[in-house]
């Protein structure tokens, strides 16, 4: 989504996992093995700052990304922060799918990680919702982010 929508924007996009790992020449899943969850947000929160210094570009968090520290905050700040409230099974579908290997959810059924999900979205929500912009659905296109940021420009 974010890789589509920045290219019709013709933005960078930057993927906050991806530019930890690149950061810290590690896996998300070596750093959560070698330093736990405490090391891999104070890494992901640096990369955070230094990424909401960057101009035009479109970045895309992971889910407890907005929950630590006052990274909402931070995010709002920054630039055009969206929560992409999407339906629980969409979710699901895309988590399941993923291709990267998330180590909150590595091996976990469709079962279990649907009732880990909806966990979850109870426990971060509250973060969420504190995103300047709001779009809900089943699905969320590019399309519709577009239409979103142009009218509140």
């Amino acid at each position: 989504m974010g890789r589509t929508l920045a290219s019709s924007l013709n933005l960078t996009f930057v993927d906050l996992d991806l530019f930890l790992e690149e950061k810290y020449f590690r896996t998300i899943p070596q750093i959560f093995e070698e330093e736990g969850e405490e090391g891999f947000r104070r890494k992901e929160r640096k990369v955070l700052e230094e990424v909401s210094t960057f101009d035009n570009v479109i970045v895309a968090t992971g889910g407890g990304a907005p929950c630590f520290f006052d990274n909402m905050e931070l995010m709002n700040a920054s630039g055009f922060c969206i929560f992409l409230d999407i339906e629980l099974d969409s979710l699901v579908s895309r988590l399941l799918v993923a291709k990267t290997d998330r180590p909150l959810i590595k091996g976990k059924s469709s079962d279990e990680l649907r009732s880990f999900i909806e966990d979850m979205l109870v426990k971060r929500r509250p973060f969420y919702e504190k995103a300047r912009y709001i779009l809900k659905g089943k699905d969320i296109s590019p399309q519709q982010i577009t239409e979103l940021v142009s009218s509140a420009c």
